[in-house]
Parts: structure tokens; C-alpha cells; sequence
């Protein structure tokens, strides 16, 4: 028996509706395997204890969390808490202190008529990015000077270790290898002549080392354009933290939108846990309404189990995904369907086990 423990976070708007709709598929799952079982601890983190404690976490959440196999987050963001400090203090704090260097996120053209993209097919938009996760322009160095004065001065430092920017590029090459894809570096070293110079040399010296692995290299705001225009040309992708983060919304945008964007945060040597979201954001407009499409939490719980190397539980919930997003009926609102959160986790649930 494999057993895994897996922390629950499911944070603000959405979060927890979409979070259980993911946890009836681990328990469908573990019902349905009996060499395989789950448990669950629950935080109740995120900006509705921030208004209550003045924290987004316990001080020693980090602590609390460091032995479990899994953290499966909902959404963090609302109203009245600044940005700023809703990621810093949650989500970009687990990633750093538990040094979840890796954010894997998939851009996948599940169903052709998603995409807004005229003459593009399923074929033409499947694509790994691979988005450094634990420092570049997300470190937090800087400096604010002279704050409210006329000469007021704001300083935001971006950092790219050899270490850090070393290990992503590695793990990417390793993964372009493994699947026999082509590797996409972006990066913008016409304009950041340090960061992002000392980037594009570390791309080609790692690269020598993997002389079965085709590149390229784009300019971000050229493999932007391509994004749209021609993304067929992008198989696997590494960039840096800032440069992912807009990338990969891209990539939503051309397969259906946020509420099908998933993403791993993963620390390779499993020294801590890795963790697994939707990054569709908390959408407090449409919470408690039972709408909210729960399909991007489903699919971070695809990653999940992939991660745990139950790779053949993993594909089974990719393909359910696949075959669902092709049933228009049992979509919610934002597919074209009418299903509530749950119909579509039922209905998910019976596919899966068929």
C-alpha cells in the first residue's frame, strides 16, 4: 500500500469548491485502488485569516506543512488585502522556504473550439513550460528611498544566481530529452544586459552537454507574438520567473481561458513538498454560486499523481479531462455548459472509474 498525505489549502473565492472537487478524485481514486490511499490535513490560510489575524499563515506554517508528501492549493486573493501581500505571505513563501524551484505549467489545447485562434487545432498547441520559481525578477530584493518625497526613489532588483539559473535550465534539458522534444529558451538580453545575458550564456553552456536536444531562443516579446501567431513552433519552454508568469497566461488565453490553467510547484529532490494549484486565481465575484469550473483543479491533480509516480492514475484523470471537455453539457458557464461545481466532479468521477 502507497500511502500519501496531502495538506489542503483551499484559501479564498473559489478555492475551497474547486479543492474538493479535486479531492473526490484522490477518493475515487483510493476507493477504486486498493494499493493506493490519501489523508488529508486542512489550513484554513489565506486573506480571510489575514483580516482576522494580520497573517496569511501560522508563523510556524512552514513547519506545520514540511512532512507531508503534497500541498493541493485552491486560490488566494480578495478584496481589501493588497496583492502584494497575499502572494508574498502564502503562496510565494511556500514556494521559497521550501525551495519548489521548478513551476511546471502545461499549455494544452484539450478541445479545438476553445481556442480563439483561427486554423489552430489540438496539434498545433501542446506545449511544457518550465518557469524558474524561487528567484529572478520574484526575489523581493530592492529598496524604496526617500518614500513621499519629490525625489522619491524605487529600486526592484532582479536575481539570478549560477545556482538557480543553472539547475531550471538543467531540468529542462533533462525534460526535453526525456519526452524527445525541442527546448525553447526566452529570455530578453538585448535590453537586460546583465540578467538576462548571463541567462542566454548559461542556456548554450548547459546545452553542450546535451548535444541530442534542438533549441531555440526567442525574445520574450517576439515568443509572445508566436504564442499567438505560430504556437506550434514551442514544445518545451524554460524562462524566468516573470517572463513565465506572463507567458504561460498567454498560453491560457489560447486554450480556453484561466479556468482550465494548471500548475506545479515542484522541489525535484523531494527534500520538502511540493505543491499543486489551479492559477486561475480566487474570482470572488462568482464564489459560493456553485459555477466555478472546477476542471484546472482536477488537472493540477493529474500533476499530483504523476508526481507521486502513480503515472498511470495520472494519465487516466488527463484523459477523463480530455474526453469531458468534449461534452459540452456537462460543462460549467464559462465552457459553454450549464453544470454546477459539483455535477462536474461527479461526472468526472464516473468517467474516471468506467
Amino acid at each position: 500500500m502507497k500511502h500519501f498525505e496531502i495538506a489542503l489549502i483551499p484559501g479564498d473565492g473559489i478555492g475551497p469548491e474547486v479543492v474538493a472537487e479535486g479531492v473526490k478524485i484522490l477518493k475515487a481514486i483510493e476507493k477504486a485502488d486498493p494499493n493506493v490511499s490519501f489523508s488529508f490535513r486542512e489550513y484554513p490560510w489565506g486573506c480571510e485569516y489575514y483580516l482576522n489575524t494580520g497573517k496569511m499563515m501560522d508563523d510556524n506554517g512552514l513547519e506545520l506543512l514540511q512532512d507531508v508528501d503534497a500541498i493541493y492549493l485552491g486560490a488566494v486573493g480578495y478584496p481589501g488585502v493588497p496583492d502584494h501581500i497575499s502572494l508574498r505571505e502564502l503562496l510565494i513563501k511556500i514556494r521559497r522556504g521550501f525551495d519548489q524551484y521548478v513551476n511546471l505549467r502545461p499549455i494544452r489545447l484539450l478541445n479545438d473550439s476553445f481556442t480563439p485562434l483561427k486554423g489552430k487545432s489540438q496539434k498545433d498547441i501542446d506545449m511544457l513550460v518550465i518557469r524558474e520559481n524561487s528567484e529572478g525578477e520574484y526575489a523581493g530584493a530592492g529598496d524604496w528611498l526617500f518614500k513621499g518625497k519629490p525625489e522619491e526613489v524605487v529600486l526592484q532588483t532582479g536575481v539570478f544566481s549560477r545556482k538557480g539559473t543553472e539547475r531550471i535550465i538543467r531540468y529542462a534539458y533533462e525534460e526535453a530529452r526525456k519526452s524527445n522534444k525541442t527546448l525553447t529558451s526566452i529570455s530578453k538580453g538585448n535590453a537586460l544586459q546583465y540578467s538576462m545575458v548571463f541567462w542566454d550564456q548559461v542556456f548554450e553552456e548547459v546545452g553542450k552537454e546535451y548535444p541530442d536536444v534542438k533549441t531555440y531562443s526567442y525574445l520574450v516579446d517576439a515568443a509572445s507574438l508566436y504564442f499567438v501567431a505560430q504556437p506550434e513552433r514551442f514544445e518545451v519552454v524554460v524562462t524566468s520567473n516573470l517572463f513565465g508568469d506572463i507567458v504561460t497566461d498567454i498560453g491560457a488565453a489560447i486554450t480556453g481561458g484561466l479556468g482550465l490553467a494548471t500548475g506545479a510547484n515542484i522541489n525535484p529532490d523531494k527534500t520538502y513538498p511540493s505543491m499543486f494549484e489551479p492559477v486561475h486565481g480566487s474570482a470572488p465575484d462568482i464564489a459560493g454560486k456553485g459555477i466555478a469550473n472546477p476542471l484546472a483543479a482536477i488537472w493540477s491533480v493529474s500533476q499530483m499523481l504523476d508526481f507521486f509516480g502513480l503515472e498511470e492514475w495520472g494519465r487516466s484523470v488527463l484523459q477523463t479531462l480530455e474526453t469531458i471537455v468534449k461534452q459540452k453539457d456537462r460543462l460549467t458557464k464559462d465552457l459553454g455548459g450549464q453544470a454546477t461545481t459539483s455535477e462536474v466532479g461527479d461526472y468526472f468521477v464516473e468517467l474516471l472509474l468506467k
